[in-house]
């Protein structure tokens, strides 16, 4: 880590309830509990401003609050930018659903904007992100694995779509493996373009993730091989998260069609629909009988 970034000598704590999700014991946020801070006056940052900061999250406000209010509740974005944290996570006080931001998460030097963006409507997901939940279904958040897949399979497509996106691309340096996997799914050119937004941004979160975990090697053409049991609600391994952002992006279900509170099935890329890129990795996922 470069030495501009400030590493607390203390724990985080933050005293979450049992209504807060990511680690929904409160144990820990987007990412595994962490030491990590990196102030706004830091010099060794990936140049994120306050204002860049609200226009992202505000992009994700516009386009959910509304289908939020649908389900008679508020989305709140909770936007903390002088806190030095580096995590995220979601929240539900009654009806107000909150989003909690913060500015030390979207500092980090591995943090692109659009990997920001992808932490946001993971925090998102959580609240829509529909089955599978925490506590088997009995919990209102949808568990760590599945608030990945919404955010790069429903919640980026959203925002994105109508970006121009091939303009975009043509300015980042994209992996040709993921360039390959997204031409092998879409035929349009701008969809193919989003596809890569997408999967760069969930490679960015991927590094960030394998950084503070020991795990480096993260990669599109190094997939995890695990094949868990039964489902994990907690974090899957960085290498395991950028492969559900991958997947999400390869699945090529419309944004618009919903997922379901109850069954994991709906909305969502399965193999007995014979999709064989998109479904969740079953290093976290353990499918049912019907799918």
């Amino acid at each position: 880590m470069k030495n501009g970034i400030l590493i607390s000598a203390l724990t985080m704590t933050m005293s979450l309830s049992s209504v807060f999700a990511c680690d929904i014991h409160g144990k820990s946020g987007f990412m595994p509990e962490n030491n990590l801070r990196i102030s706004k006056y830091d010099k060794d940052t990936n140049g994120m401003t306050q204002e860049k900061f609200e226009a992202i999250i505000k992009r994700v406000s516009d386009a959910y609050a509304p289908i939020v209010a649908t389900k008679g509740a508020t989305l709140e974005m909770v936007n903390n930018w002088d806190d030095e944290t580096v995590n995220a996570y979601a929240n539900r006080n009654g009806n107000v659903w909150q989003v909690n931001m913060f500015g030390g998460l979207a500092r980090h030097p591995l943090t692109t904007d659009d990997g920001f963006l992808l932490v946001v409507c993971h925090e998102t997901g959580h609240h829509l992100g529909g089955a599978p939940k925490y506590g088997g279904g009995t919990d209102w958040a949808a568990n760590e694995g599945q608030a990945d897949y919404f955010g790069s399979l429903k919640c980026m497509k959203r925002i994105l779509e109508k970006d121009d996106n091939v303009s975009i691309v043509a300015k980042m340096t994209v992996d040709a493996a993921a360039t390959k996997a997204c031409q092998l799914v879409y035929k349009n050119e701008g969809e193919v373009a989003l596809c890569q937004r997408i999967a760069m941004a969930g490679k960015s979160l991927g590094q960030l993730l394998g950084s503070l975990g020991g795990d480096k090697a993260v990669n599109f053409s190094t997939p995890d091989k695990k094949i868990v049991k039964s489902t994990n609600d907690a974090h899957p391994a960085a290498q395991c998260r950028l492969d559900t952002y991958f997947s999400g992006s390869l699945c090529d279900k419309a944004f618009s069609e919903d997922v379901s509170e109850t069954s994991p099935i709906p909305g969502v890329c399965i193999k007995r629909d014979g999709y064989k890129v998109g479904p969740r990795p079953l290093c976290w996922y353990k499918p049912g009988a019907g799918e």
